[in-house]
């Protein structure tokens, strides 16, 4: 098959209205960066897009649950985001956001072109007005019960109980979020994209792709015809996204709609950092676009984002949408709305220098015809019985033995005995790595470079070097396994690029140079050149990293319950007020003063430290999250307040009997709340 030799890569835009979970990366970006890497090491030109989108209404529901504005959500959600990509090895060539000025004008410029051609239908309806707030109200706007389950707070568009799709119209008792009060019917002029007319065009461009887009896309395609496509409202009476181009009669307090205007973003992050030469990559037909996304974005990329392009006339329409299904996480659906999530930045600050052992996972279980799961277990396990028992080990004996035998240089092979005629399968495995990424199939691909690794593990083990007096057989057994590892440092590069780098140091390669030719005869590194000291690329993941993620995931999930409003974890923000108690509710709390007498650090734990505690009567065990804060023999002797009716649980294995109550300010720093006098432990704050 011919591949085309310039290529046009974007990844869904993330909602900047909060952090990323694991459910995303292996929905979209994972799967698009290991497409990207391998692309750039056969030498194609290509352009990796991606960026924050910033508009719709998620963003300014969130803005309202924080107390904050909406361009403050998305600056603070577009860092974390952008951060979180970057540590995590996800590099576009843009990673651009929807609020600049860039995108506005070409997304105006969009529609205004679509207008001018009179593709859009003006048609007036009716919708939820909220009269107090004086606004409309967008479907996330209007809370009621739902007519499926009786759940009295599914939203206008959803149903998070039970999952079903609504209407606005379809909820019982609607009332607003803004202000509590029944919303009522009021007519309004928008602008539509008649989806109904174009569907043969529409569908001439999916049936052209059945032979090479993913059968859940193709599926999920040809059901939205066979319903029948209805005109989409293509612009949303709000006040927080991009205008209406100015001159359009009636366009006052409207804006696109977020997937009129978000899509677009690929094109104008494309035009940010390419300025005249964009265009090759949009309208050139020798150029080839892939988006990667999630299953719940297949119409707005397979549908109505090509019928705007087509209705345009002047740019290609994408060549493949490979998008995933969804992953699950211990059993349940992710969900954003009950914290039931694993969050990358958290991942990365919880397990430093430790990006490739996720992506290895998220790709070997990666959903892409159908829903998978990821489990705390399951990770370990395959970080264990894979990566450091199967690639981690091979890597670590070929370098010992170098070392051991060869002064740490690389042996002469004087034999005849030839590399590939030791290997033979490895340019077998090799070509079907290449096919099944061509193909998306990333999972087998990871499959089948994990098979290369076994291959080099199997010889080493059957030939025995440590075994062999003859320093010469020795020698060309690990000159041939050094060149393997060289050639597995390039093919795992795509999939793991932190230990291919890792691999390259050791070898003391340069990783810059590294180019898609592990198929080749040619040694990648010369008999007698010097090695570094070889490094664990691995190391093993303990049954308490796993108790101490599970405890904290379950929660975190327990927390959000008590608070239902909070969707995903707050960070450093300043959120609205709390809902008032009662004083009953508060009296059920006993909060004592107590004193310090013993603390030190829990093992394998930063984070922790475990404190005995006088609290008058008895001494009580407590494991608090202050060691970033306080060393342990900073605090022995001080006067805290703790809660001590508070069910004991175990963290770490240890029983922790009460709660350190501190106070945060702006700044994340901690201070103990204690009396302003030296009281005796176990006086009652009341």
């Amino acid at each position: 098959m011919n591949y085309p030799e310039r290529y046009l890569i974007t990844a869904a835009l993330p909602y900047a209205n909060g952090p990323l979970h694991i459910g995303h990366i292996a929905g979209a970006y994972l799967p698009a960066d290991i497409y990207v890497r391998f692309l750039r090491l056969k030498r194609k030109d290509v352009k990796f897009i991606c960026g924050s989108d910033e508009h719709g209404v998620p963003i300014t529901i969130r803005a309202k649950k924080e107390g904050i504005t909406p361009q403050q959500v998305v600056d603070k959600y577009h860092n974390i985001i952008k951060t979180s990509f970057e540590k995590f090895g996800i590099l576009f060539d843009n990673y651009s956001r929807t609020s600049h000025q860039i995108h506005h004008k070409t997304a105006q410029e969009f529609f205004k072109t679509l207008f001018d051609k009179k593709v859009f239908t003006e048609e007036f309806t009716e919708q939820y007005f909220d009269i107090s707030a004086n606004q409309f109200l967008a479907d996330r706007y209007i809370v009621g019960e739902c007519p499926k389950c009786s759940n009295p707070n599914a939203f206008g568009d959803q149903c998070e109980k039970c999952g079903t799709s609504l209407s606005p119209e379809e909820l019982i008792h609607p009332k607003s979020t803004l202000s509590g009060e029944k919303p009522v019917k009021k007519k309004t002029k928008n602008w539509f994209l008649p989806l109904d007319k174009m569907q043969p065009g529409i569908e001439q461009f999916i049936r052209s792709h059945e032979n090479d887009w993913k059968t859940n896309v193709m599926g999920q395609c040809l059901s939205w015809l066979k319903e029948g496509l209805k005109p989409r409202a293509m612009t949303r009476d709000l006040d927080w996204g991009v205008k209406l181009p100015d001159g359009l009669e009636g366009s006052e307090g409207k804006v696109l709609y977020v997937w009129f205007d978000a899509p677009i973003g690929y094109i104008s992050a494309t035009k940010e950092i390419l300025e005249k030469n964009w265009e090759k990559y949009w309208k050139d037909k020798n150029s080839k676009i892939v988006h990667f996304i999630g299953k719940d974005n297949i119409v707005f990329h397979c549908i109505i984002f090509p019928a705007m392009l087509m209705a345009h006339g002047e740019f290609n329409v994408p060549d493949n949408v490979p998008a995933n299904e969804f992953l699950n996480l211990e059993g349940e659906k992710i969900s954003t709305s009950r914290n039931w999530a694993v969050w990358l930045h958290e991942y990365l600050e919880d397990f430093p220098e430790k990006e490739d052992e996720l992506r290895y996972v998220l790709c070997s279980i990666a959903p892409e015809t159908k829903d998978s799961e990821f489990t705390w277990k399951d990770f370990q396990a395959r970080v264990n019985n894979e990566l450091v028992a199967i690639l981690g080990n091979y890597v670590n004996r070929v370098m010992v033995l170098c070392w051991k035998y060869f002064e740490g240089r690389v042996p002469e092979n004087n034999s005849t005995e030839s590399f590939s005629a030791t290997f033979g399968e490895l340019n077998t495995h090799i070509r079907n790595i290449e096919n099944l990424i061509y193909k998306f199939h990333f999972r087998e691909a990871l499959g089948e470079f994990l098979n290369i690794v076994r291959m080099g593990n199997k010889h080493l083990t059957v030939a025995e070097p440590w075994k062999n007096s003859n320093i010469q057989e020795v020698g060309k057994v690990l000159n041939m396994h050094v060149q393997l590892i060289a050639k597995i440092g390039v093919i795992c590069a795509p999939f793991l690029p932190f230990s291919s780098k890792k691999i390259f140091e050791m070898l003391n390669l340069n990783h810059g140079e590294l180019t898609w030719d592990p198929a080749s005869t040619q040694d990648l590194i010369s008999a007698g050149s010097q090695l570094n000291k070889p490094k664990i690329l691995f190391p093993k993941i303990e049954d308490a990293d796993m108790e101490k993620q599970i405890t904290k995931l379950h929660l975190s999930k327990k927390s959000n319950e008590k608070n239902p409003s909070q969707e995903v974890p707050v960070l450093n923000a300043s959120g609205p007020e709390q809902a008032l108690i009662s004083f009953a509710d508060f009296s059920k709390l006993e909060i004592r003063i107590g004193k310090i007498i013993s603390a030190q650090k829990v093992e394998k734990a930063d984070k922790l430290l475990k404190l005995e505690v006088d609290i008058g009567s008895e001494k009580r065990t407590v494991v608090s999250g202050i060691a970033a804060f306080y060393k342990p023999e900073e605090v022995v002797g001080q006067l805290v307040s703790i809660l001590v009716n508070l069910a004991p649980r175990k963290i770490m294995g240890i029983q922790s009997q009460g709660m350190i109550l501190m106070a945060e300010n702006d700044k994340n720093e901690l201070a103990f709340l204690a009396p302003a006098k030296n009281f005796e432990a176990g006086g009652k704050i009341s």
